[in-house]
């Protein structure tokens, strides 16, 4: 008889301390009894990874990103040990690996590193010997065997990769949460949990600011088709499927809400209105390994114009350095930064066949005194830009607007 496998991730919050480890176990038990074969990978305890980067910049406040990788992978080799040590109390037979033990290959963009290739012969050997499978998430190695990290959330995108390599026949996810939400129910109690979601929803979901999913694991699934099912490791309810298509969905105009406030905005005032400016200013921001989210730039009346950029605050700094060394380049004027900004998202594959959403999204914010800095759009999305200190006030008036809560 040809038995099934799941692959299962846990999040740091269903394994932040020995009780959670120990109820984690049980349920990994309980579905190997069920003639299954299983693969879980698992994030490192609760706070680890943060208490480990405050540790680092106490040191340094730039520490080398080779050994950052090296510090932050520690995590999750104790909790995918200590899952092991968990599930053989209860009399089963598992193993636990590091990502460089299972042949997680990648490239060597130290922090945010991206999986080449898997090498799957371990982990399936293991699995033929009747052994649970515990693997480390959030980490691999490049080809010279330097230890890497896929970024946060990273242990998400090693579980998809792994149902893609083994070519697993369900990918669970376990949070913290019992699904997907139409937005973030701490901010809006009546917030709905969703049955189904798209990969392209889920996608700008994730990488609009929900916390839920890492948006690059995400992009794999798409890509393969690997239908994920995200549910909490708390409960035995079902969560929501991450699906290909559903044709209910076209009748939705607008399928949940994200609110982002890990960014910042950089303003360069009084910049040479004149060809080739911008491409100089976003080429050396690329350089430095900063990601450019929103940019507008003003109507210039005076030759002059100004423009302002959306980055992801932990690379502000640096950024903010650059920013003011291309002013001086090009002969612009002061460089402003504000950390006090929340990107806004309202999300929905139906959005390509409704009219007039983005005008009661602009509407509804008007309406609540919310005053909107910048704002972009792709297919299935429109964000603005907002002070942060209105972000939740804004969140609930759109989840009302939209009337989210009878989804």
């Amino acid at each position: 008889m040809s038995h099934e496998l799941i692959v299962q991730k846990y999040g740091g919050s269903s394994v932040a301390n020995l009780e959670r480890i120990q109820a984690v176990a049980k349920r990994i038990v309980a579905t190997k009894t069920a003639k299954n074969n299983i693969v879980v990978v698992v994030s490192a305890l609760g706070d680890t990874t943060d208490e480990l980067e405050a540790m680092a910049l106490k040191l340094n406040e730039d520490p080398p990103d080779r050994e950052m990788d090296m510090l932050m992978s520690t995590g999750e080799q104790i909790s995918c040990a200590l899952m092991a040590i968990a599930i053989k109390a209860l009399g089963y037979d598992a193993i636990s690996f590091t990502g460089a033990q299972v042949g997680i290959k990648t490239d060597r963009s130290h922090t945010k590193a991206r999986i080449r290739t898997i090498e799957g012969k371990r982990t399936k050997k293991a699995l033929a010997e009747g052994k649970i499978v515990i693997i480390a998430g959030y980490q691999g190695v490049t080809h010279n065997n330097d230890i890497t990290t896929l970024g946060r959330g990273g242990s998400d995108l090693t579980a998809v990769a792994l149902a893609k390599a083994l070519n697993a026949d369900v990918c669970e996810i376990y949070t913290d949460v019992a699904g997907i939400y139409t937005t973030d129910p701490r901010i809006v109690k009546e917030a709905k949990k969703l049955k189904t979601i798209t990969f392209d929803e889920m996608l700008e979901m994730a990488s609009l600011g929900a916390q839920v999913m890492q948006a690059r694991s995400i992009e794999v699934a798409k890509r393969f088709n690997i239908p994920i099912h995200v549910r909490s490791s708390f409960s035995k309810e079902e969560g929501t499927m991450i699906v290909k298509d559903d044709d209910k969905l076209e009748d939705i105009s607008v399928r949940g809400i994200t609110c982002n406030k890990s960014e910042a905005k950089i303003t360069i005032c009084q910049v040479p209105d004149q060809p080739g400016v911008a491409a100089k200013i976003f080429t050396e921001i690329s350089k430095i390994g900063v990601s450019v989210d929103t940019i507008v730039q003003n109507v210039s009346h005076t030759r002059h114009t100004d423009i302002s950029f959306t980055v992801p605050k932990v690379d502000l700094t640096k950024a903010f350095a650059t920013a003011k060394k291309i002013a001086q380049k090009i002969k612009a004027g002061e460089v402003l930064e504000d950390r006090n900004i929340a990107r806004i998202s309202i999300i929905g594959s139906g959005m390509r066949s409704h009219t007039g959403i983005a005008a009661k999204m602009f509407q509804t914010l008007a309406e609540n005194k919310v005053n909107i800095e910048m704002i972009t759009t792709s297919e299935i999305s429109i964000s603005c830009i907002i002070n942060q200190d209105l972000s939740d006030k804004a969140v609930k008036a759109l989840h009302k607007e939209f009337n989210l809560e009878s989804v």
